[in-house]
């Protein structure tokens, strides 16, 4: 996957805006204001491509033990967040594709019914 299939996918989702909320490089991905990816931009012109994704705790613990480009989030909650390093190419994008919905379903599960319902109206 590189960073336009990425930003692609995520943008493509519901009430999804991106945005530069902590400097000109790392973009983060939000539904209605809560993120669910941050990229580093410098990282993917270095060759480094890698995203950061949220996930259920238990879940991060299984995919951490199985997969060797799945770490722990980089400046993130350990618990709740992963870094997905791409420039490995160890995961399909279609894996990807399915880790992303998981972060963004994540954040939906969270907000309020009324949120949530507002979503439907995207």
């Amino acid at each position: 996957m590189n960073i336009e299939l990425l930003r692609n996918y995520c943008i493509s989702k519901p009430a999804v805006t991106e945005e530069f909320p902590f400097d000109q490089d790392t973009l983060v991905f939000k539904v209605l204001g809560k993120m669910f990816a941050l990229s580093s931009l410098k990282k993917w012109e270095q060759g480094l491509g890698a995203v950061n994704l949220k996930c259920d705790p238990e879940k991060s613990i299984e995919l951490r033990e199985t997969y060797e480009s799945i770490i722990p989030g980089f400046h993130m909650s350990k618990k709740h967040w992963n870094t997905i390093e791409l420039f490995q190419h160890e995961l399909s994008t279609e894996f990807v594709q399915q880790l992303i919905d998981h972060s963004y379903e994540l954040v939906v599960s969270g907000m309020t019914k009324k949120q949530q319902a507002e979503l439907k109206n995207h």
